[in-house]
């Protein structure tokens, strides 16, 4: 019997990125051109301001204020979400408070933070913090609660303490949620990343997305909408490797 052959994953992928592009043409020729820019223009308008370092400016801001709420909202969301999951009181007092936040946009607390911030990098950098802590310490907390009672229960059988078994039974069942929330942090930072740049950028994605879209330049608008697209895939990418190579004894212990 003949083995079934198989497309290769990246063949799908390079299958997928054509159609998008035909697609993307194809509206551009169409009643809807004036507002979707053609793939050709798009390419050029960028070329065009890598060439002037225009863009790399603006890719280098935004990059900045994405990291630094996203590494602010992750250093504040783990122990949070440690205590929540590990502690009953800290639960029950942080538990509806964090709720309570998380159904608010995050664009809602821009006036808050202008006026107790400023316009500078703070403001910007504090409405991705609070998107970002959100989202991982919610998805954090839930990988506590989710360990599986019966190794806590056999840890305490074999003597062990609180201590040991949060850092030796909870950390390392949590830690995948850890990771899944980095990659939701991460993605959460690059969406609210033009809401923060309403708060009086001068430089960045969304700025320069704003700006474009004041003198119809949707050759730039596109631009900047599918350069933010390519650093979320590149960002999940490295996080995604890094989740592979954190947790390889994971697959290794279920192989086995």
């Amino acid at each position: 019997m003949k083995k079934k052959r198989t497309i290769d994953k990246r063949v799908w992928s390079l299958i997928s990125l054509v159609m998008c592009l035909i697609i993307w043409q194809l509206i551009s020729i169409s009643s809807a051109g004036a507002v979707f820019a053609s793939p050709e223009r798009t390419l050029m308008a960028f070329i065009s301001m890598a060439q002037d370092g225009t863009i790399w400016v603006h890719i280098g801001y935004s990059l900045f204020r994405v990291l630094a709420g996203f590494a602010l909202g992750l250093i504040a969301a783990i122990p949070v979400a440690f205590l929540m999951g590990w502690y009953k009181i800290a639960q029950y007092l942080l538990e509806p408070v964090v709720q309570f936040v998380r159904t608010i946009p995050p664009i809602a607390y821009i006036p808050l933070v202008i006026v107790a911030l400023g316009v500078d990098e703070s403001s910007k950098v504090m409405v991705i913090f609070i998107a970002t802590f959100l989202v991982m310490v919610i998805t954090i907390y839930q990988g506590v609660k989710s360990v599986d009672s019966t190794l806590v229960k056999a840890a305490k059988v074999l003597g062990a303490g609180d201590k040991d078994i949060f850092f030796h039974v909870v950390v390392p069942a949590s830690f995948p949620f850890v990771l899944t929330a980095i990659r939701l942090g991460l993605s959460a930072g690059l969406t609210t990343l033009i809401a923060s740049e309403l708060t009086g950028a001068s430089k960045g994605l969304g700025t320069m997305i704003q700006e474009a879209s004041m003198y119809f330049r949707m050759d730039v608008v596109i631009m900047g909408i599918v350069v933010i697209g390519i650093i979320g895939l590149l960002l999940n990418k490295i996080v995604h490797l890094l989740e592979r190579w954190l947790t390889g004894w994971q697959e290794t212990h279920q192989a086995t």
